[in-house]
């Protein structure tokens, strides 16, 4: 409706409308927090999640509206069938943009459990959204350079106690648990720094998923593997509050978990590992050469 406004008006109104609907759905999920936190019991815990989970969804739903509102983005949406709303699922796709985070958002609402992301611990002193994530329980993840492991080894393995941790409040109910594998966005010097083999991706860190698997990997019923391409080029965060996406390509691929990397620990079994690494790779050469034909099918206009 408002995308015959030019782009500088749809910008402002679109930053509005998402602060808006943040700003609306924060109130109602601080005091379900504040409840969690003040009944500790199971029944009570039980109870409060499902309203935790009524809200994340609709301050999903809310973004979907505005961003319907300002644009006319053609969504090509392709596997959504068979995905269940009782199951529990690790979810994984390629990163470009910060739009790819409400991408997800908008096609996997409702289609499976409300996704838990994989964030920077610097993200939770964002004004507000830092504090509802906080809230809705995503895992902080504090990321350390091989040069300070080697100062202060003690940090070692902290990413994946906090992992354990997350996951563990996971275990009685369905969960989508998100984790990017290359670990951030998607840009040539990144690409060229990193001297990645594929052409359209990073190179992916299997840690993060396989530490999900040793946590919760029988709860979990498979693995969505998520292609997003963008035909115009990798947006822009203002490009998707001006409504200037004009085509989105989603491809979801539901795969089986394999059984031989479920309960297995990765940072001590190197032939686990070692195994793990190679289908990961693997599973990044498909998603390579998938892109690949996305961008012969699907030029930029």
């Amino acid at each position: 409706m408002l995308h015959i406004l030019p782009a500088a008006l749809r910008g402002p109104i679109g930053a509005s409308l998402l602060a808006l609907n943040t700003l609306f759905w924060c109130w109602p999920l601080f005091a379900v927090t504040f409840f969690k936190i003040c009944l500790p019991f199971a029944a009570a815990q039980r109870v409060l999640d499902v309203w935790m989970n009524f809200i994340h969804e609709s301050w999903v739903s809310g973004n979907k509206v505005w961003m319907d509102l300002v644009g006319k983005t053609r969504w090509q949406v392709n596997g959504l069938q068979g995905l269940d709303y009782q199951h529990s699922y690790l979810v994984t796709s390629n990163h470009q943009s910060w739009v790819d985070i409400l991408v997800l958002q908008y096609v996997l609402n409702r289609e499976i459990r409300p996704l838990k992301f994989f964030l920077k611990q610097e993200l939770i002193w964002v004004p507000v959204i830092g504090l509802c994530w906080w809230a809705l329980g995503f895992p902080f993840m504090k990321r350390y350079s091989k040069a300070y492991l080697a100062k202060h080894p003690e940090k070692k393995g902290k990413d994946l106690e906090t992992t354990r941790r997350t996951c563990a409040k996971f275990r009685n109910s369905p969960v989508g648990i998100f984790n990017f594998l290359e670990g951030t966005r998607f840009t040539p010097a990144k690409h060229a720094e990193q001297k990645s083999p594929f052409k359209y991706l990073l190179k992916p860190k299997a840690g993060g998923i396989a530490f999900v698997l040793d946590a919760m990997g029988e709860q979990l019923n498979s693995i969505v593997n998520v292609t997003i391409h963008y035909p115009q080029g990798n947006p822009g965060f203002w490009a998707l509050l001006s409504g200037e996406i004009d085509n989105v390509v989603v491809n979801i691929q539901e795969l089986p978990i394999p059984t031989d990397f479920i309960g297995r620990n990765y940072d001590q079994d190197e032939t686990y590992r070692l195994a793990f690494q190679q289908w990961v790779n693997r599973l990044w050469e498909e998603k390579d050469a998938e892109l690949a034909r996305l961008h012969q099918t699907n030029p930029a206009s």
